[in-house]
């Protein structure tokens, strides 16, 4: 075909950009037809079992026709909670097929995913890019309604989320949800001042600094950021590399979103002042293909900044430093969040995990030194080297540093976003948020620590609870059982499959969950989930793997009275099959009467 010859034509010869051809065909064709897998395999000179390997690992790219219109609604827990099963039947009624399905028009193609970064304002959805919240069964009506009438989906959206939300650049109906602004993050910043300032000094001078503020990385896992960037400046090459992981998956988190939306300036010049202290001359941001909505957003800033002399050669006159920022877009795979997959990927690869060592900071990008951070640890480092480590330090606590942001959602009167000072508590964050009568917090998405009450007491910090920034809130009114499903669904559906632990073990452990989940659960039961959870989490080869069993393990801790009164304590045993229930089955479904003297329940 001309126009998928001409499509592909248009990207070099390199396979880096695998990745952005498989999408643009894609964005034409409404899925990667077999003609193209071949074209494009010549084209990169790869085999075209690397092609169909990339297209398969990513769940917005498809080899099958997914619809003129695709819907993706949003499954996560958040997204239930808030009415997803409603809207999702209305989906289907208005369009005339199931999840998984395709209308037989092709016109209609509706499919679930995992978060999309909107917890504050489900249920959400993705129809051909373009990001639909607080939706309701009369809503989709409508948007089904539009849809078979061929207006634009872009058209359907007649109301405008907040600040830059409502610019020509983005009209997105989607909101900040910004409850309380801090110092760093949401202070105070004048379009050009961290790197005016940062080039005035030297490289090691501003690495220093950083350490200094006792910075750490604010993904979670609490790296001294300084220390990276110092490894990284010492190891000997001819190009080294800044990578920003936007690439924020974790279920309930949205803050890089809203960051993305309002400071997107504060961020590029974070990057480049790490680019400035490492010695590098290009920066690379990951973008998540859910917040593909703001990319000419963003490209229009680095447009600006370039025009200001704060991007490309000579930067603000400091005679040697040049840099550079592009974006490099995902296509849906929570793993790409773990440092070296996003490597992988942003390389035009399958998302797989490196095996370590070498680490980013040795063999990174291109096999060159890269430091890999997130959103709010660039934004943070900025305003370290405006304002100075004295200044961050007085903030937070003596071990965890100046402020956090949180992603509020689920259970409470005002989700959002939050900059609040490391070390409140929980029921502090609980009294700010109108958390009156909370049951459970899980902090730190499905991957982190589910708390009970007991626990609100403790405090966010590194030395206490950390966290990547999700806060997911619980009434009592909710089951426990059906929130640990969700969360174990999310692992098992995003697992790269690479090793054992990670893809068979999660499987394995929700099939233990649900059956305890129908009554014939066993005190053994118990003892095969934590076993099994202990060694998923040792033995698994990355970050996801290892945390993936944390939703079963943190609730058997916090919750094990839950499960106790779900299990039959008075066996040891209890089969998971049951002979008589499996008849009855088998005898509905051949529309049979019931055999060995059972008797039917209907």
């Amino acid at each position: 075909m001309a126009q998928e010859k001409d499509i592909i034509l248009r990207h070099p010869k390199d396979p880096s950009a695998l990745l952005d051809i498989i999408r643009d065909v894609q964005d034409h064709f409404g899925h990667v037809p077999e003609e193209a897998v071949a074209r494009v395999a010549a084209h990169l000179k790869l085999s075209e079992a690397e092609v169909r390997g990339a297209v398969t690992f990513y769940h917005f790219f498809s080899l099958t026709p997914r619809g003129a219109s695709t819907v993706y609604l949003n499954d996560s827990i958040t997204s239930r909670m808030k009415g997803r099963t409603a809207v999702a039947k209305a989906f289907e009624e208005e369009a005339g097929c199931r999840f998984g399905e395709v209308t037989a028009d092709g016109l209609i193609g509706l499919f679930s995913t995992s978060c999309i970064g909107m917890s504050d304002q489900e249920p959400s959805a993705i129809i051909n890019g373009v990001v639909f919240t607080r939706l309701t069964p009369l809503k989709v009506k409508h948007l089904v309604k539009a849809i078979k009438t061929g207006k634009p989906v872009r058209d359907m959206v007649t109301a405008w989320g907040d600040g830059a939300n409502q610019s020509d650049l983005v009209r997105s109906m989607v909101s900040n949800n910004i409850r309380k602004k801090g110092p760093v993050i949401f202070g105070p910043f004048e379009s050009g001042s961290a790197i005016k300032n940062a080039v005035a000094r030297k490289p090691e001078d501003i690495i220093a600094e950083v350490k200094k503020s006792k910075l750490l990385g604010r993904g979670g896992a609490g790296f001294p950021t300084g220390l990276k960037w110092e490894f990284c400046r010492k190891e000997k090459s001819d190009m080294r590399y800044v990578l920003c992981n936007a690439d924020e998956g974790e279920p309930g988190t949205f803050k890089d979103r809203v960051i993305l939306t309002e400071m997107p300036q504060l961020l590029f010049e974070g990057m480049a002042v790490a680019g400035y202290a490492i010695g590098a001359r290009e920066g690379l941001l990951y973008l998540r293909s859910e917040y593909a909505y703001l990319r000419n957003h963003l490209e229009a800033v680095l447009e600006g900044m370039r025009r200001e002399n704060l991007l490309g050669n000579n930067i603000a006159g400091s005679g040697d430093f040049s840099f550079d920022i592009t974006i490099a877009l995902g296509a849906g795979a929570y793993v790409c969040g773990e440092e070296s997959a996003l490597l992988e990927s942003a390389e035009g690869r399958r998302g797989e995990p490196r095996n370590r060592p070498p680490f980013p900071v040795q063999t990174g990008y291109r096999n060159r030194p890269t430091t890999v951070n997130n959103v709010e640890t660039l934004c943070t480092a900025a305003k370290i080297i405006l304002h100075g480590a004295a200044w961050f330090q007085s903030m937070g606590t003596a071990r965890s540093s100046g402020t956090k942001l949180f992603s509020v959602s689920g259970d409470c009167e005002r989700p959002g976003v939050y900059e609040l000072e490391f070390g409140l508590t929980v029921q502090e964050l609980l009294d700010i948020v109108g958390a009156k009568d909370a049951y459970a917090v899980q902090v730190g998405g499905p991957s982190g620590t589910c708390l009970s009450r007991q626990d609100f007491r403790r405090r966010f910090a590194f030395e206490d609870l950390s966290t990547g920034g999700s806060v997911m809130i619980f009434g009592p009114w909710r089951n426990m059982f059906e929130i640990v499903a969700n969360f174990m669904d999310f692992f098992i559906e995003e697992s790269c499959g690479w090793c054992t632990p990670c893809r068979v073990g999660n499987t394995l452990l929700k099939g233990k969950l649900e059956k305890i989940m129908a009554g014939r659960g066993s005190a053994q039961d118990l003892r095969d989930l934590e076993a099994w959870g202990k060694n998923i989490r040792a033995l698994s080869r990355c970050g996801l793997g290892q945390t993936s069993p944390n939703p079963i393990l943190s609730t058997l801790q916090n919750f094990r009275e839950l499960y106790e009164e779900a299990i039959d304590r008075h066996k040891e045993f209890v089969p998971d099959f049951d002979l008589g229930e499996a008849s009855l089955e088998a005898a509905r479904l051949t529309h049979r009467q019931p055999i060995m003297g059972e008797t039917s329940h209907e």
